[in-house]
């Protein structure tokens, strides 16, 4: 663990010596005071978070409704969602961009030139581990179960989705919205290459510019994705009852 503890916050030390160092080897903050100053960077950051918020959104309404209803009622078809899910681990970056490039030529012609536009691509992206946190969750219930006592008792199917399913797999759907939160804030191929002003572009800029301004940047964006992953273990359920519970204490 020490090692391990090591070899992650060192890095993250050297940063933070680096976006304080001052003249004539003083400490300054005025790197991070210069975040807030910088309004073409405030933008970049709230630009990453819409598109964070909206990818996030768009792939849990995605894959939530089309993985449990492939587990209820077409169990065959877990395969190949699982495949195609998986596919945008096998195809590389620059060539996503090579072949999406044209449909966002079209709707910038044709919509606008929003850079949330690239929650369509971001969404993509985020597919193979939002799927494989959701079908762990769904693994470890009895999905069917729950569904038909859910029925059974006069519920739709929107509110066995919302009130039964949801609640008894939250811990995956937040394991998936933080990965698909990092993944979004660490992307910088796709929004570069389409010309988007997202953070890691802005990071990019920076570095050219004022390379004390952009590691500022990158440790709080980091420290960032850190706190949501102690967010999501604050909030996941846990297990009430302990192993060595007699089975009849629950009960009584």
């Amino acid at each position: 663990m020490i090692l391990v503890g090591g070899f992650l916050v060192l890095p993250l030390v050297a940063m933070l010596d680096f976006s304080t160092r001052g003249p004539g080897g003083a400490r300054t903050l005025d790197a991070w005071y210069a975040i807030g100053q910088d309004a073409r960077l405030l933008q970049s950051v709230v630009i990453s978070l819409q598109i964070a918020a909206l990818t996030v959104l768009g792939v849990l309404l995605l894959l939530v409704p089309t993985m449990t209803w492939a587990y209820l009622r077409v169990p065959r078809m877990k395969r190949p969602i699982e495949f195609l899910c998986l596919l945008p681990i096998a195809i590389p970056a620059i060539v996503i961009v090579v072949g999406i490039a044209p449909v966002y030529s079209v709707l910038r012609r044709g919509v606008s030139g929003s850079p949330l536009m690239l929650v369509f691509v971001d969404i993509i992206l985020v597919l193979p581990f939002a799927h494989r946190a959701i079908d762990a969750g769904l693994r470890s219930i009895d999905v069917a179960t729950l569904a038909e006592a859910g029925r059974s008792l006069g519920a739709g199917w929107s509110r066995v989705m919302l009130q039964i399913i949801v609640p008894n797999i939250r811990g995956s759907l937040l394991s998936a919205a933080v990965i698909a939160v990092a993944l979004v804030l660490g992307e910088f191929t796709i929004s570069s290459l389409l010309s988007y002003p997202t953070l890691q572009v802005a990071i990019n800029l920076l570095g050219k510019q004022n390379a004390f301004v952009s590691v500022a940047v990158s440790l709080a964006s980091l420290v960032f994705a850190f706190l949501l992953i102690f967010a999501l273990a604050s909030v996941a359920p846990r297990a009430h009852r302990s192993v060595d519970e007699p089975e009849g204490a629950g009960a009584a």
